[in-house]
């Protein structure tokens, strides 16, 4: 099945930071570099720490798999090529591109080969759930120092230490919506970190896509290409209204807040299941573009890693790790009776969303085999029992494959409490609206809709579904 075709994400830096950049060039202060391996610091009193990685392992290893996955190419699959930013280098699960150094460090190396070709590294966090419950605040941080190269040799080079919405996984056309905090980027070797939101729509919008709400500044003390610094951002849920803040070496250089953005923008941000991390140098593409004309050029070097020290996230609050608080994305959940669009799930496993063709335009999501679910949070099912579950389907699957579509709350693993099969509808657009007796169900839970089929291959496409008393 074809994927869309929307406006891929791209990340420009604002004019005005720029400007803050280059002014701050002048004003330089240069100390000795710190030591170049630190443990995961000491959790401060009062809060907790959620998750961290001081990615301590032999030598020419990769991160460890239980905690982060490895993007290689140049597109997730069904996304937007060269990542939606135009950048060009290859990602590679090479040790050349993506290892620990045996000393405490993770280096991801930028190489060119002697035919011109450009590989890197990125990863990201197996969890997507990186959130602060309701009154608390989430710090995320790493320890790191950018590439150490500077001037025509560092032109293209585009570091980063950021995170996205929860729902971007398996869809990746819900962009800018589902939210992106950059914590630290840099381009070109100037000496500045940048942080910048990206929200709401696009282009234009709330945030001002494709550019984001941003700033920068020179970092303190050595430049940020020469020693390490502390890069940190938090999200404050203790105040009203919310506030998001990016710090660099604890001293605060952006800031935004709730008021700033409309209800739906806001809780389309902060109202899924939380964030993933990302760790990548980029090489070429939208940014460094905008500051540096067309890069690489002929004078980048090749080989200057970004080196990571520890990535770690705190939470507000004494007592043991934390279980993100799912916020409703309206005071009282998602009406059960309501149509629940598939697309708007809070997290899957296998599936991509596409286009759709079916009456009121949109998206559905595709590609479900066996195995696969989509899950809901905070479905609102009232005090009057809901008995019927109704979805709109369609399949176009080869004769002789079906499968069953079932409704489980709370878990993915619960007992159905309904279900029903699917066959060819006659295309994978050509829409069915299939009932579906359930056990009565009141109160608020978290649906899951799964898929079971006895043969390997995709049998079904969702649009929407709803609950009814009849």
């Amino acid at each position: 099945m074809t994927t869309t075709t929307s406006r891929p994400r791209r990340r420009l830096a604002p004019v005005a930071t720029v400007l803050t950049a280059l002014v701050a060039l002048t004003g330089l202060l240069v100390n000795a570099a710190v030591s170049a391996s630190a443990a995961v610091p000491a959790t401060p009193s009062g809060w907790s720490l959620v998750w961290a990685d001081d990615f301590n392992g032999s030598a020419g290893t990769l991160p460890s798999s239980n905690d982060w996955i490895i993007d290689t190419g140049h597109a997730y699959p069904g996304g937007p090529g060269n990542w939606g930013t135009g950048e060009i280098q290859n990602y590679t699960s090479s040790t050349s591109n993506l290892s620990l150094d045996g000393s405490g460090n993770l280096r991801i190396t930028p190489l060119r080969s002697s035919s011109g070709e450009w590989t890197s590294g990125r990863i990201e966090t197996r969890r997507a759930d990186f959130k602060p419950a309701d009154g608390r605040v989430l710090r995320i941080e790493a320890r790191l120092q950018m590439p150490n190269v500077t001037g025509d040799a560092a032109l293209g080079y585009w570091p980063a230490f950021w995170a996205l919405g929860a729902p971007y996984r398996g869809n990746y056309w819900n962009w800018p919506a589902i939210g992106e905090f950059d914590i630290m980027e840099n381009v070109n070797g100037i000496n500045s970190v940048w942080g910048v939101l990206h929200c709401g729509v696009n282009p234009g919008g709330p945030c001002n896509e494709t550019t984001g709400l941003g700033a920068s500044r020179a970092c303190p003390g050595s430049t940020c290409q020469s020693a390490f610094h502390t890069y940190r951002f938090e999200w404050d849920r203790s105040v009203s209204p919310n506030q998001l803040r990016w710090y660099v070496d604890g001293q605060q250089f952006h800031g935004v807040n709730q008021s700033q953005f409309d209800a739906t923008t806001w809780a389309n941000m902060t109202g899924h299941a939380g964030y993933f991390l990302l760790l990548n140098v980029a090489m070429g593409g939208a940014f460094p573009n905008a500051l540096g004309g067309q890069t690489p050029t002929a004078a980048t070097v090749s080989g200057r890693p970004m080196v990571v020290d520890y990535v770690a996230v705190w939470q507000s609050g004494a007592g043991s790790t934390p279980t993100p608080t799912i916020t409703p994305t309206s005071p009282g959940g998602v009406d059960a009776r309501s149509t629940i669009q598939a697309e708007r799930y809070q997290a899957q496993s296998g599936t991509i969303v596409e286009t759709t063709t079916d009456s009121g335009g949109g998206q559905n999501v595709g590609a479900i085999s066996n195995g696969d679910w989509l899950r809901y949070d905070g479905v609102n099912f009232g005090s009057t029992a809901a008995t019927q579950f109704k979805a709109r389907v369609a399949s176009g699957a080869a004769a002789g494959v079906s499968g069953l579509v079932q409704v489980r709350l709370d878990s993915p693993t619960a007992t159905p409490i309904g279900d029903f099969a699917l066959a060819n509808t006659g295309g994978w657009q050509s829409w069915r609206t299939i009932p579906a007796n359930i056990s009565g169900v009141t109160g608020t839970h978290t649906v899951y809709l799964t898929f079971s089929s006895g043969q390997p291959a995709d049998f079904v496409n969702v649009n929407w579904f709803t609950f009814s008393t009849s």
